[in-house]
């Protein structure tokens, strides 16, 4: 029998943890953008030296939202207030399921009255969509990803996007723009023109400086991007490939891949009747050395993933109930984990060791699955947090992690991180026979670096307590 969708293909299988695990979806993909304009690690360098164009316009969802019921949709849905949501402004949005578990985050812009648009990955945008069908008067758009697969076919966007970020950003910026252009307070929006193109513009600070997210029609796409490459020459500008705009989290610590919390709540069971048996939560990899039988082990809440500083009961939404009962002081917090130089050298050695050594550490970006979930262990091997998102950073010169770990457990304290999967691996396709190892780590603020912690905006990616 063929699953029809979802939940039949839940149904069928009877163990969502073994299904995750054991997906066939291969490693995540950040689409047409080629890997490498020059190397990893000076792109890497040139976000926190110079200045970095990322270009963000193919692998995230634009779910456009627009209509009467446009903000109670928004208000019913995400952990956020929107009592102070103005046009020209954007929030990184939040949703969680009926149990409280982060379905995924985004950034929401108010681009215009009763007009938004979610920018983010598959699981909020499935979510935006179904909830928006039934019984809200709004029209709601999708603008999926760019195929992870092209295979040399023509690919397009409603919307290209791009990031103007480093410590030059602002340099490079006021160049395009002619002249002097206001410094608005974050993530609030204006307009610009780049080579005679009228562009959008947020207010962002993705590399710990003052920078722009910019995006206009596709159509102008080739224009911009290749008036910011000239300009920004001179100020030292590198345009950022893949593989590199991957591990930028790293340094400045947003934990971009939960698992959506939607496999199990019963007043689900329509949305998961919803979606297709080969759609992103379907085909989700869990990948990690933390096992559980229970897929609701892999949920987390706001408050684990850094955002308890967004849940605001002052209105009425998905998961509230759960939300309430939660006591913040005694849940999991975000940190950055700083990997012992020695361990990581070893796991890095082993693939010229006998096999079957360590599994394959990637660089700079090493997750292998799109759910990562490590465990985080103390000296008398207790699980104390889960290790969510690693990588290298040229920059720092160190192996990081982000991860979520228990109250009790300070800044500073050694723990180890246990990279690897259980019984030789699972059967995700990028996976081959290994070892599983401890490396040490220890506990450092989130984000990790300096100036990204200075700069950030409070309750974005800064260390601020939520």
């Amino acid at each position: 029998m063929t699953a029809n969708n979802l939940q039949e293909l839940l149904d069928e299988n009877g163990d969502t943890v073994q299904l995750l695990r054991n997906s066939q979806l291969g490693a995540y993909i950040y689409p047409v953008v080629p890997s490498e304009f020059t190397n990893w690690r000076r792109e890497q360098k040139a976000w926190r030296e110079t200045a970095v164009l990322f270009d963000q316009s193919h692998h995230m969802f634009n779910t456009f939202i627009s209509g009467p019921d446009a903000l109670k949709l928004i208000s019913d849905t995400g952990i956020n207030s929107v009592a102070n949501f103005p046009v020209n402004m954007a929030k990184q949005f939040v949703p969680v399921g009926p149990e409280g578990g982060v379905i995924g985050d985004g950034i929401l812009f108010h681009l215009d009255e009763e007009e938004y648009v979610f920018v983010g990955r598959a699981p909020v945008a499935n979510w935006l969509e179904y909830k928006g069908s039934n019984g809200y008067n709004l029209e709601i758009r999708q603008d999926p990803r760019s195929p992870s697969r092209p295979y040399g076919k023509a690919v397009s966007r409603d919307v290209w996007r791009f990031q103007i970020q480093g410590p030059n950003a602002w340099q490079v910026i006021e160049k395009l723009h002619g002249g002097d252009l206001e410094q608005l307070k974050f993530f609030r929006m204006a307009e610009m023109n780049i080579g005679g193109e009228p562009v959008r513009t947020l207010r962002h600070g993705m590399a710990g400086a003052p920078g722009l997210e910019i995006w206009g029609p596709y159509e102008s796409y080739e224009k911009v991007r290749d008036t910011i490459l000239e300009v920004g020459q001179e100020f030292g500008l590198e345009p950022c490939g893949s593989r590199a705009y991957s591990s930028n989290t790293l340094e400045s610590g947003w934990i971009p891949s939960p698992l959506p919390a939607i496999y199990t709540a019963d007043e689900l069971r329509p949305y998961r009747e919803s979606l297709p048996a080969n759609g992103y939560e379907a085909t989700n990899a869990l990948a990690g050395s933390f096992v559980s039988g229970n897929i609701e082990d892999y949920y987390l809440n706001p408050w684990e993933l850094g955002y308890g500083s967004f849940v605001k009961f002052d209105h009425d939404f998905i998961g509230r109930d759960a939300l309430e009962a939660v006591d913040p002081a005694t849940q999991r917090r975000k940190v950055t984990l700083a990997w012992n130089d020695e361990d990581l050298g070893k796991v890095l050695g082993s693939l010229v060791d006998p096999a079957p050594g360590y599994q394959f550490f990637d660089l700079p970006n090493a997750n292998y699955g799109s759910s990562n979930f490590d465990a985080v262990l103390d000296a008398d091997d207790s699980v104390v947090g889960l290790s969510l998102f690693t990588g290298y950073s040229a920059n720092e010169r160190k192996g990081l992690s982000l991860a979520t770990i228990n109250p009790d457990v300070p800044l500073g304290a050694e723990v180890r991180v246990l990279w690897g999967e259980p019984d030789g691996g699972t059967k995700k396709t990028t996976v081959e026979p290994h070892e599983p190892f401890a490396l040490r780590a220890v506990v450092s603020p989130a984000p990790y670096a300096e100036t990204a912690r200075e700069s950030y905006h409070e309750g974005w990616r800064s260390a601020a307590k939520a």
